[in-house]
């Protein structure tokens, strides 16, 4: 005999719902939610709190009813005809004491059918799911921060920068960052390496609180090798290393480091550099952190490259400006020259052709300053007349003076200037020749290959005036340097590098020889002390 088989359900069946099982385990299912539930009368009294809720402390149980009182009595006429309009409400409580945030949701107790059990059909009962978001408001409040602190970054007044050279312009922004980093978001230890294109390396432009070792590591945007911040300039992705001692990628920071975080300055889909973060503690740095860091570091991106374009943009100006004059006093300048000569053509008294060849010479000489004005960072101002005397300086006189600069006319009028005030000058086209010399004598010793003062162009084409810098203070520490650099612009940020280390000042072209003289000879008399 056979026994009918009882079908199988079909795939999709839901099991029925045991209403009456739901209602009489309902304590057990507001406990398992995890969060604080409550049912609170119309006037704000509680009547019921699940296990979390009454293990809130009184004070916070207290604003949870006043929420409910006061959301049931904002409730509109409309909302109380028609509940299930009014189904929840949400609001945000703070708790000062404690420094807690709450987030409740209160509802009306209604029925299904959305009627109440008031005759009124006015809900008498409210419930409250109480939620605390301390963190979530916490990681709020820094983001809303780290925008005021983000706006104050790009809030240049434009007076007060256009008195400024780039230096003066970074050491600014490096202030604020530093700031904003340690009272915002408690980066004490941190360094900001910008992005050579050129040279695909990542030089470092700000660090607070790192030690001399892990500021004078050299690092490249390169994935394998150049350590965390190598790899996060070229994955343009932030990186969390929990633990410094275990991560194969990570190279120097902290002298007892325990982990950091690294997120890319990122701007218009391009990696200017690296923000980097050191904490001496291992697991140290969150997801929110990485957030916030990533948020402050896109400020810090854009506010460089206003700077960046503010450089440009006087550069541009500043060029054009001149072109224009140049182009004006063009004409009027052929035609005085045209008129003098025909005049010289027309008379035979010397003394009138004396006065007539004076014109023609100050008319040229005009004419040359024009184009040397023109010709902004590859000329310097002044140098006619400076070339014209010969003076020799007590305090330069005999002093040996390397001069490194890739323009001919600036190394050469530098260098012809100093030599008619008393010095002994060396100069170099490129970068590599004048940090061979400085590492000769370094190894030598030998006084006839010492140098008293260093003057270097930034930007030598094969090497950067930081470099130079570095190899002056390498063969002696006390060496002063003066770096040079065309209409304040500085590509490879070596101002700021050398700023920190002693950098004895920065001239800007096309500065006047004379500003060139004085400098060389306040360095020489009172070299900087790199101790001081």
């Amino acid at each position: 005999m056979m026994t009918a088989e009882r079908p199988n359900p079909p795939k999709n069946h839901t099991p029925s719902l045991d209403i009456g099982a739901l209602e009489r385990d309902a304590g057990l299912i507001l406990e398992a939610l995890g969060q604080g539930v409550c049912v609170c009368t119309r006037g704000g009294e509680i009547v019921w709190g699940n296990d979390v809720f009454r293990k809130y402390a009184d004070g916070i149980q207290k604003r949870v009813a006043v929420a409910c009182r006061r959301v049931a009595s904002q409730a509109h006429d409309s909302d109380l005809d028609d509940p299930i309009r009014w189904r929840r409400r949400q609001v945000r409580i703070r708790v000062p004491a404690s420094h807690q945030f709450f987030s409740v949701v209160v509802a009306p107790v209604v029925a299904i059918d959305g009627s109440s059990s008031d005759p009124a059909n006015e809900p008498s009962r409210f419930v409250a799911l109480v939620s605390e978001v301390t963190d979530q408001e916490s990681l709020r409040q820094k983001i809303a921060s780290i925008n005021r602190a983000g706006r104050d970054l790009l809030r240049f007044e434009q007076g007060t920068l256009e008195r400024m050279h780039v230096s003066e312009r970074l050491a600014l922004l490096e202030e604020r960052v530093i700031s904003a980093a340690g009272e915002i978001l408690s980066f004490d230890h941190f360094a900001i390496r910008l992005l050579n294109e050129e040279s695909n390396q990542l030089e470092l432009v700000m660090s607070t609180g790192l030690p001399p070792e892990a500021r004078a590591i050299d690092l490249f945007a390169e994935l394998e090798g150049q350590g965390i911040s190598g790899y996060v300039a070229t994955t343009g992705r932030s990186y969390i290393c929990a633990d410094t001692a275990d991560d194969e990628r990570y190279v120097f920071g902290l002298e007892s480091g325990g982990s950091s975080l690294t997120v890319p300055l990122r701007l218009f889909d391009r990696t200017l550099g690296i923000f980097n973060i050191e904490r001496e503690s291992t697991d140290a740095f969150s997801e929110s952190d990485r957030q916030l860091a990533e948020i402050f570091g896109h400020s810090i991106a854009m506010a460089l490259h206003i700077l960046n374009l503010l450089v440009v943009e006087r550069y541009k100006t500043r060029e054009d400006a001149t072109g224009n004059v140049q182009g004006e006093l063009a004409g009027p300048l052929n035609d005085l020259l045209a008129e003098a000569e025909a005049l010289r053509g027309e008379t035979d008294d010397p003394h009138i052709t004396s006065h007539i060849a004076n014109i023609i010479k100050d008319a040229e000489s005009i004419r040359r300053r024009m184009d040397n004005v023109a010709s902004g960072a590859q000329t310097l101002l002044g140098a006619e007349d400076a070339l014209q005397r010969e003076h020799i300086d007590p305090v330069l006189e005999d002093k040996r003076i390397l001069v490194a600069d890739n323009e001919r006319v600036v190394r050469e009028t530098i260098r012809d200037v100093l030599t008619k005030r008393g010095c002994k000058v060396t100069t170099c086209d490129d970068g590599d020749s004048a940090t061979k010399l400085l590492l000769q004598w370094k190894l030598s010793h030998d006084a006839d290959q010492a140098f008293d003062l260093v003057i270097s162009d930034i930007n030598l084409g094969d090497k950067t005036g930081y470099e130079v810098f570095s190899a002056a203070k390498d063969a002696k520490d006390d060496l002063p340097v003066i770096l040079m650099t065309g209409f304040g612009y500085d590509p490879h940020h070596s101002i700021v590098r050398a700023s920190h280390e002693g950098l004895q000042c920065v001239l800007f072209k096309p500065f006047q020889v004379e500003t060139l003289v004085e400098e060389a000879r306040g360095a020489i008399a009172d070299p900087v002390d790199p101790s001081a």
